[in-house]
């Protein structure tokens, strides 16, 4: 889903990995670069998405020559959807594989999480997804972002929240430093745009039964439900909502969902939402590069 941010992603860490930063340059050989994903855990899915997003740029690269004569390989890291564990890993890399940059860590609380660890050694990464806004507004100069924060997400949905006949918006978010910050951003644009904003409910990472959250947002008299979660609680939300009959608008949020994915999982309980998404390879026409992304598709 995310193939066109992720070789974006991969080519800027592989110019990183030219520099000397933290210590001696890599020697000559492969350009080895760290990548933190949660491979397992409630988030898997989407991490494995950007996983493999990874290897088919590096094998896109590599096809063509590598860098300067030298091949990419990727160090990956399962990060378990844990942000102690996304530091463990950062360390790992760091210390134990020598690679001289990063490209990390999905969820906006495990990224933050890793951060440290970058400060610490000297070493760059470059974020891919994460959408809080704490990430680069911490000012760690080891940060480099191609994510979108969540309040450019908000800015570039404000032209369509009267087409869409918002009126008065609830939210039901995962309980992160992604979800937090997703009903800060968003709340703060329907306002400024007259719109009523109702209850924010929470729900955890690891959580499958989200009934007694949509039972309260039922009861608010709400059109539409802002949703922010991976696309594992996306398709839960979205058939316990239909088990519920909530009728309302539902629009999800951060880059989050995979339609290929929803369409098999969520089936009926999917139609007629609304997904903000980075990258929409499954429409090649509508993409700068259609080429590219067709043969995305393709592989």
């Amino acid at each position: 889903m995310l193939k066109r941010l992720v070789s974006t992603a991969l080519v800027a860490l592989v110019v990183l990995a030219l520099l000397p930063a933290g210590g001696d340059a890599q020697a000559p050989g492969p350009i080895k670069i760290g990548v933190i994903q949660p491979l397992s855990g409630p988030v898997a899915a989407s991490g494995n998405y950007v996983r493999m997003g990874a290897e088919i740029a590096r094998d896109w690269i590599n096809a063509r020559g590598g860098v300067n004569g030298r091949r990419v390989e990727l160090v990956i890291e399962d990060n378990k959807s844990d942000p102690k564990e996304a530091a463990s890993a950062a360390e790992k890399l760091i210390v134990r594989d020598k690679v001289p940059a990063i490209m990390g860590a999905w969820g906006s609380s495990m990224t933050l999480a890793a951060m440290p660890k970058l400060e610490e050694y000297g070493v760059p990464m470059v974020v891919e997804t994460s959408s809080a806004a704490s990430v680069t507004k911490r000012g760690n100069p080891w940060v480099f972002r191609i994510s979108p924060p969540s309040e450019m997400e908000a800015l570039g949905l404000e032209q369509y929240v009267e087409k869409l006949g918002v009126k008065k918006a609830d939210f039901l978010a995962v309980n992160t430093d992604w979800g937090r910050g997703s009903i800060t951003a968003f709340g703060d644009m329907l306002r400024k745009k007259g719109v009523q904003v109702g209850a924010a409910e929470f729900m955890e990472q690891a959580a499958t039964d989200m009934n007694a959250q949509l039972t309260k947002i039922k009861q608010t008299g709400g059109d539409t439900l802002f949703l922010t979660t991976a696309v594992e609680q996306i398709t839960l939300v979205l058939k316990q909502g239909q088990e519920q009959r909530l009728a309302r608008k539902i629009i999800t949020t951060g880059g989050s969902s995979s339609p290929t994915q929803l369409i098999k999982q969520a089936g009926a309980a999917a139609e007629g939402s609304y997904h903000i998404v980075f990258f929409m390879p499954w429409f090649p026409e509508a993409m700068p590069d259609g080429r590219l992304a067709r043969a995305f598709v393709d592989e």
